[in-house]
């Protein structure tokens, strides 16, 4: 039986349930830390992103918020936002932000399930999925506008630009 085939035996679909059983079928690593709530880290090309998905009953959407640490320069402050903007308009689902209190990269989506409606399996790994793939899609742009002092135009040629072949 598949990851997604157990759940549709049921009437109680609980939207972190669903989570917990993807991060144990995935074999990340998580952490149930309420009932409304799990944290995983899941590992990158890049780096290891801290990924959690909280329930919440009030509005009905499930809220997903990918982080990584990021530390750059004071003086590369005004290019990465620049270049989280232009990172925004090639997001369809979720979007960047820069936390300098916490020196933290965020990728954020909420998918509302409104009327009773439930996540499947399929929809919540693809939220994930997205977070992750796109974190690894635009770090390289983060780093040549923070590090290498590139114009954020220039940096998301690296997001662009279609890779072939291997290294």
């Amino acid at each position: 039986m598949s990851a997604s085939e157990q759940f549709y035996e049921t009437d109680e679909l609980h939207p972190i349930d669903v989570v917990e059983t993807l991060a144990a079928h995935h074999e990340w690593e998580f952490d149930r830390t309420t009932d409304d709530q799990i944290s995983m880290s899941i590992e990158g090309q890049w780096r290891t992103y801290s990924i959690t998905l909280a329930w919440s009953e009030y509005d009905e959407t499930l809220r997903l918020i990918c982080t990584f640490e990021m530390e750059p320069p004071e003086a590369s402050l005004p290019g990465l936002y620049e270049c989280l903007n232009l990172c925004n308009d090639m997001c369809w689902t979720g979007q960047f932000s820069y936390w300098e209190p916490h020196k933290l990269m965020v990728y954020r989506y909420g998918l509302t399930l409104a009327g009773g409606a439930f996540a499947s399996p399929d929809q919540i790994n693809r939220m994930i999925e997205a977070a992750v793939t796109g974190s690894e899609r635009f770090y390289p742009a983060f780093q040549l506008v923070c590090w290498a002092d590139r114009k954020p135009e220039d940096a998301m040629q690296v997001a662009i630009a279609e890779a072939y072949g291997r290294a």
